[in-house]
């Protein structure tokens, strides 16, 4: 096996080496499941019980993906408002912050209160999770455009939009993919933790049912569900970058 085929694969195998370690680590201590099951075990349950955990992956799945459209929308436009004005800069982002650091898990009992249990509050949760990333990337791209660049193509008689959305935005898609890979895994969180205390469907409120009665496997299964999901559309993004936006990361293919 090659470099590259060792680089290819090495999650794989690491993972790997991870379930190993693990389940012989149960075995030799003899740790009970009710504290901490075993890779086996945890297939076990996720085998028997895998119909309701397709059923609560998907409503989580769909949920989060509402969230994660309505924060890529709002994330970009904030963020080319912010990124294009030294003003909207000035005003904007210092308050965006501290919205930003405000724990989220504590919206979700006023939007119970305002939407009522369900989708709303989980749809409503990825997205306040979400969307600061999106926003802060994309107005990092745009804020930090070369004055020279810019200078340049004013004197060719480009207008401020043109420079904005020819050369900005453009400039600022690695900024763009790279906050989407990082928002994404944030807003499975933010669902997760709404359904946990606001919902009767989804993987949260998997994780509080098998809690209570003791499943520990199939909690550790909900929990994997929701790392798959998100591990998967992170890869989705990458490949969507890797292809668009190339460019970008040329030197560091050759590095590599």
């Amino acid at each position: 096996m090659n470099k590259k085929q060792l680089e290819r694969w090495s999650p794989a195998l690491l993972l790997l080496a991870i379930i190993v370690i693990w389940e012989v680590i149960i075995r030799v201590f003899g740790v009970s499941e009710f504290i901490f099951p075993s890779p086996s075990r945890i297939w076990e349950q996720t085998m028997q019980h895998k119909a309701i955990i397709l059923s609560h992956a998907w409503r989580t799945f769909w949920v989060t993906m509402a969230g994660f459209g309505i924060a890529i929308v709002v994330g970009v436009l904030l963020g080319f408002l912010i990124g294009s004005s030294r003003l909207a800069y000035a005003a904007v982002y210092p308050l965006m912050t501290a919205f930003n650091a405000l724990p989220k898990a504590a919206f979700v009992p006023i939007l119970v209160v305002w939407f009522g249990i369900g989708v709303g509050p989980a749809v409503l949760t990825a997205f306040l999770i979400s969307f600061f990333p999106i926003m802060v990337n994309i107005a990092t791209g745009l804020a930090t455009l070369e004055p020279e660049l810019e200078d340049v193509l004013r004197v060719l008689g480009a207008k401020r939009w043109d420079v904005l959305t020819k050369v900005g935005l453009p400039r600022s898609m690695p900024y763009f993919f790279g906050s989407l890979k990082v928002s994404i895994t944030l807003a499975f969180v933010g669902t997760t933790v709404s359904e946990m205390t606001a919902s009767n469907e989804g993987i949260g409120y998997l994780l509080i049912s098998a809690g209570s009665s003791m499943q520990m496997g199939l909690a550790f299964s909900g929990l994997l569900v929701v790392g798959a999901m998100a591990m998967a559309m992170y890869e989705l993004f990458s490949y969507i970058e890797k292809h668009t936006t190339g460019w970008a990361h040329r030197s560091t293919q050759r590095g590599g």
